[in-house]
């Protein structure tokens, strides 16, 4: 009860925050509403206990709480954390994505290096404990709690995610954790405890059997890694992330992963089709989506387009530490994509991972799931081109020309055009530029 105080109180914040930046004129049209979905917490007179204050550009809503937050939590046998992240060659990487453009996929070129603490989708929890009102400051907000989040992972307090697990840990033991085995580091070695009788998973290890997950195992199995990274899908913003750019204990890099518009509403179309039953109707029905999902379509394409131009111009605090990737080369090229994706993140590649990538491409086992990372990636990334009906494939190219154009993707005149895989959709693209 008192950790999920402390994170109504952060929560507090972030509306405070956002109604105060609105006055100043730094954010626009956001909103001071916000929904916590603690069934527990009670936000009401919150106002007469804590005092807002107003937070610069950088400020962080969990530096201020973090040395009591681990107090509260960190056993008597604290870890030196200062000492830890100072270790000589530790490097961090994020994989930033959106659903549906392969990020599990090569998110895997960094699971499988044993010298990487990798976790996949840690805000999946975040995402579904705390939810902002629509048509509010849900992007301003979310980010800002989500930064904060990694922040902390990224420096391997993995105490920080018991905040979001419902329900919560019972002496730091879970077994709620999202995808636990998506993650190597989380299935290995002494955090793969010996199982319970009775006991059992919702996210259960795949190749082994394990206990619950002790998080105490699994923050000290991160601190004695050499490098930590993480896949994630909701963080959509790049400029969120300076502090963490700019914080001297995190040696952060950036890979921002695209994948062509067409593709990914092709993608999400057969993945969820409940949301995406509109533009379902359209190709079935020839009835038209409304202004409401041509809006959805065109704010996810410039959140796409805003971060990369951001990361591609290069400002100072970003010089050197962010990279553009698009799945489509990844799948055409995947070895030597994964060079050099190690390459810029400074880690050497292992030949673990050069065998993951050999065996996991070649064939194609599984290319009949949905969420497979085993497939023969140079034949199956262009299959949408088949399925997708060219009249959406058309309002895409309209909706999202600017941010295809930035990344390279060329438009299709006509449906013989989209469906004719002899002909690349593909611009070669050596080096980005901003458009």
């Amino acid at each position: 009860m008192r950790m999920r105080s402390k994170y109504a109180i952060i929560l507090f914040f972030v509306a405070a925050l956002v109604i105060i930046e609105k006055e100043n004129n730094i954010i626009s049209r956001v909103s001071d509403k916000l929904t916590l979905k603690f069934p527990q917490v009670d936000v009401v007179g919150l106002n007469n206990t804590i005092s807002a204050r107003v937070l610069t550009e950088n400020d962080s809503l969990l530096a201020s709480t973090s040395s009591s937050v681990l107090n509260c939590v960190l056993p008597q046998a604290a870890i030196k954390w200062e000492d830890t992240q100072e270790r000589s060659g530790r490097k961090h990487l994020i994989l930033m994505a959106t659903t549906r453009t392969g990020s599990s996929f090569v998110g895997e070129f960094f699971n499988q290096n044993s010298n990487i603490f990798y976790l996949f989708e840690p805000l999946w929890h975040v995402e579904r404990t705390v939810t902002f009102e629509p048509k509010g400051a849900n992007a301003v907000a979310s980010s800002i709690v989500y930064r904060d989040v990694v922040q902390q992972l990224m420096l391997c307090d993995m105490y920080v995610l018991e905040n979001f697990l419902l329900p919560m840990p019972d002496r730091h033991v879970t077994a709620f954790l999202f995808r636990r085995g998506s993650s190597r580091s989380l299935c290995e070695g002494p955090v793969c405890t010996p199982p319970k009788r009775g006991s059992s998973e919702r996210f259960p290890c795949r190749l082994r059997r394990c206990g619950l997950l002790n998080m105490t195992l699994a923050m000290q199995a991160c601190l004695q890694k050499q490098h930590v990274a993480m896949k994630t899908v909701r963080l959509r913003q790049l400029e969120f992330l300076r502090p963490l750019v700019e914080d001297f204990r995190i040696d952060l890099r950036v890979i921002q992963l695209v994948r062509d518009p067409r593709a990914v509403l092709a993608s999400r179309m057969v993945a969820f089709p409940s949301k995406y039953e509109a533009w379902k109707k359209w190709a079935d029905q020839g009835v038209v989506p409304d202004d409401e999902e041509l809006g959805k379509l065109r704010g996810n394409c410039e959140n796409l387009r805003a971060s990369a131009q951001l990361g591609l111009s290069q400002p100072p605090w970003l010089k050197d530490r962010f990279m553009l990737m698009r799945y489509e080369d990844v799948a055409l090229e995947p070895m030597k994509k994964a060079h050099e994706m190690y390459r810029f993140a400074g880690i050497p590649i292992t030949s673990e991972v050069k065998k993951w990538i050999y065996i996991n491409t070649q064939s194609s086992p599984g290319s009949d799931n949905l969420y497979s990372t085993h497939k023969n990636s140079s034949e199956q990334f262009e299959k949408w081109r088949l399925t997708l009906p060219f009249k959406i494939a058309e309002v895409v190219q309209k909706v999202c020309e600017p941010t295809m154009k930035l990344f390279g993707y060329k438009l299709a005149k006509d449906a013989e055009t989209l469906a004719n895989r002899s002909a690349s959709l593909l611009e070669e693209r050596r080096h980005f530029g901003v458009a």
